[in-house]
């Protein structure tokens, strides 16, 4: 698909494009920005703003009917209410473990319903709650609401399901025959197929459903929140970036009218699920280029809005006195969970204590609606100059964020009682989290579908979709950060277990080389400008250990090779994720200090493809399996690349994980590099950094 101007393009969609004076005259809108060409022929101001249709306005009326008519008949029965919470409250009968976990949920789900009176729609239509020492709330009330029963029956979740995934492919079948206008349907793919899969901002069937019809769930500030995130991957392309830079100012006018949406909103008291999925994105964005101080409060407002809109409790479970439908709950469970996930990458970014923490009450990591799992996914927008083509590939897009979903938890403990940057630590709390957080993650592993599991002793020819890749790498860097700490404690217990620290230094060896590899995959096949900011991050955290090789063994050549391919490969992305130069000056800062200059003066280092986890034992496995089939073209987008020639069985020679006794007496002397870019000095030095896009 060639990208065409917005000038050329004719918007059917007037409802999603159209601007008000062209809304008002019923006459069609080119789409143009920041002015449409009738409006700037007539002289006209040039305003796009979606008012709600008049259906719309009328559901609104009706269901705030509906709602008055709950109340009063709740009002009139709070008596046989309590019962019914009472009675619906009681534990199921179950013996052992069992009956023991119900008892805990059950006196959770109880603290729970007595501390807030539910789910409510306020004076301005919102859906909110309040606890009980707000203005909102007397000490004599008693809650008229009862918890879901536990033991509601299996069906009904499958019920669910059938109606979300019927309506999810009407939608996407609706989606199919639209007709957006470019850049944004470009722009919009771009979002679907690198974005959307691990983070799931944003609900595709109600977004694409609303977009048309100015729904809840669309706002022109999402669309251009989607479409500003979305340029770094679509200036990729030459034709789609002449566009953006002819007629968009390079695609910051998109991020420039998100911004002044949301905020507008917010001065408005408006608090909607469009306005939240908004902040995301820009967090997103920010955080990419280097701007924290932008990442951090827009990721902050997102939390304290779904806070506001009790989206931080389980819409089955407590519903209050709202009606929420199927694709209500839905959505706001969806939503929870990526600001859950991105809670945690942007601390972790930045070097701050996670904000979110999942209680009794928060929503399971499950999603209902897994109609996306069989979608086809493609590289969008990454074979536009090469004479490949990426193999049809299933997405696994919904198991992969429930999975991602699971993983933030357990790395929620690892960043609170092994990370916090405003306690210390003890070593007995970081010993405890080890070894709780070291079975959950093998579980994890053991329990991830084969589909989504990535082997670095057998990797693929092409690297599987972006998000799994990604997944992988982060699972493999929390490994990391979770033995990491054990490498250098000074406690006496911990320093004479030599066994146990050569055991950690072996999981971390092994993962920051997987790491390396599997990014070595992703660039081979994609290239590196679409690289992922938390796979680039991952790399980060490999360095650290090689560099921690290094230092403590600096005769180690093969360890060393491994630090400078890092390296390498961050100054490879540095153009596209700005944060991470904070990182990469560190590492080179570190590494001249050893070798006494510049390792980008050094001529004899090459980079080396690596398919191996460990060396060593690679070919013993290639004994077991057949060769890879050497394809006739370039593999992936950056074959022209010296960074990606070579072949696929170059290694980096000698078993990573081999340290002779040297190495132990060496290590616990060290500091590593912290696994945290914010506490680097001057990682703010990019906050007034704001790329084209």
């Amino acid at each position: 698909m060639s990208p065409l101007p917005a000038a050329s393009v004719k918007a059917t969609k007037k409802s999603a494009f159209s601007c008000e004076p062209c809304r008002k005259r019923k006459v069609k809108c080119g789409g143009e920005q920041p002015v449409c060409k009738r409006c700037a022929s007539r002289n006209d101001a040039c305003i796009y703003k979606l008012n709600p249709t008049l259906s719309y306005t009328q559901r609104l009326e009706e269901r705030i009917k509906e709602l008055e008519d709950q109340v009063t008949v709740l009002v009139t029965s709070s008596a046989s209410g309590t019962a019914s919470a009472s009675s619906h409250s009681s534990p199921s009968v179950t013996t052992g473990h069992d009956s023991q976990s119900h008892s805990r949920r059950d006196i959770a789900e109880q603290g729970a319903a007595w501390s807030f009176k539910g789910l409510k729609v306020d004076d301005k239509g919102a859906i909110t709650y309040h606890g009980a020492t707000s203005f909102f709330h007397l000490p004599s009330e008693r809650d008229n609401f009862a918890v879901e029963d536990v033991n509601t029956p299996v069906d009904s979740d499958c019920q669910r399901r059938e109606r979300l995934v019927s309506n999810a492919w009407e939608q996407r079948a609706l989606e199919n025959l639209s007709d957006i206008p470019e850049p944004y349907q470009y722009l919009l793919n771009v979002h679907w197929y690198w974005t959307h899969p691990l983070f799931h901002f944003i609900y595709r069937p109600a977004f694409t459903r609303d977009m048309n019809s100015s729904g809840p769930y669309y706002s022109y500030a999402l669309l251009n929140a989607v479409l500003s995130h979305s340029v770094r991957w679509g200036q990729s392309d030459p034709a789609m970036r002449r566009v953006l830079e002819q007629y968009y100012g390079g695609g910051q006018m998109f991020g420039k009218i998100a911004r002044n949406l949301v905020f507008d909103e917010i001065s408005r008291g408006v608090c909607s699920i469009p306005t939240i999925q908004s902040l995301l994105l820009l967090s997103a964005q920010e955080c990419g280029f280097g701007n924290s101080t932008q990442a951090w409060s827009y990721s902050g407002l997102a939390l304290r809005l779904m806070d506001h809109m009790g989206i931080l409790l389980d819409g089955h479970r407590f519903p209050g006195s709202v009606h929420l439908s199927d694709e209500d709950v839905e959505i706001r469970h969806r939503l929870y969970w990526s600001c859950y996930i991105w809670d945690k990458m942007i601390s972790l970014y930045l070097g701050r204590s996670p904000s979110m923490q999942h209680t009794s009450a928060s929503p399971q990591p499950v999603i209902l609606d897994d109609s996306a799992e069989n979608d086809l996914w493609t590289p969008f927008g990454a074979s536009h100059s090469i004479d490949w083509k990426y193999p049809p590939t299933t997405s696994h897009s919904a198991s992969c964020f429930t999975s991602m979903c699971r993983l933030a938890l357990i790395f929620n403990d690892i960043l609170v009682h092994m990370y916090d940057p405003l306690m210390q630590n003890t070593q007995t709390e970081m010993q405890e989290c080890l070894h709780t957080q070291e079975a959950a993650l093998q579980q994890w592993w053991d329990q991830l579908p084969p589909f989504l599991r990535i082997d670095p002793l057998a990797l693929p020819h092409l690297a599987p979709p972006a998000h799994i890749v990604t997944t992988n790498c982060l699972f493999h860097t929390f490994r990391i950060l979770l033995y990491r700490p054990m490498l250098t404690a000074n406690d006496g217990a911990v320093a004479q277990d030599q066994h146990s620290r050569h055991a950690y230094l072996v999981e971390c060896a092994t993962s920051a080389t997987a790491i390396i590899a599997m990014f070595d995959l992703f660039c081979h096949t994609f290239g590196p400008d679409h690289c992922v900011l938390p796979i680039v991050y991952s790399v980060y955290i490999s360095a650290s250990i090689f560099l921690m090789q290094v230092q403590a063994a600096p005769e180690d050549r093969s360890a060393l090779r491994r630090l400078e391919f890092s390296i390498q490969c961050l100054n490879r992305v540095e153009a596209m994720s700005p944060i991470i130069s904070s990182g990469l000056a560190l590492l080179n800062k570190k590494l001249a200090t050893l070798q006494g200059h510049h390792p980008a003066s050094q001529g004899g280092t090459h980079a080396i493809r690596t398919a191996n986890l460990v060396p060593n034992q690679l070919s013993e496995a290639e004994t077991h399996s057949p060769a890879p089939i050497t394809p006739p073209h370039p593999m992936g987008p950056n074959a022209l690349d010296p960074m990606f020639q070579s072949p696929w069985t170059d290694n980096f020679g000698a078993d990573p994980t081999v340290m002779d006794q040297a190495f132990f007496d060496n290590i616990s002397s060290l500091s590593p590099i912290t696994a945290r870019l914010g506490t680097i000095a001057h990682v703010n030095d990019f906050d007034h950094v704001r790329p084209a896009g």
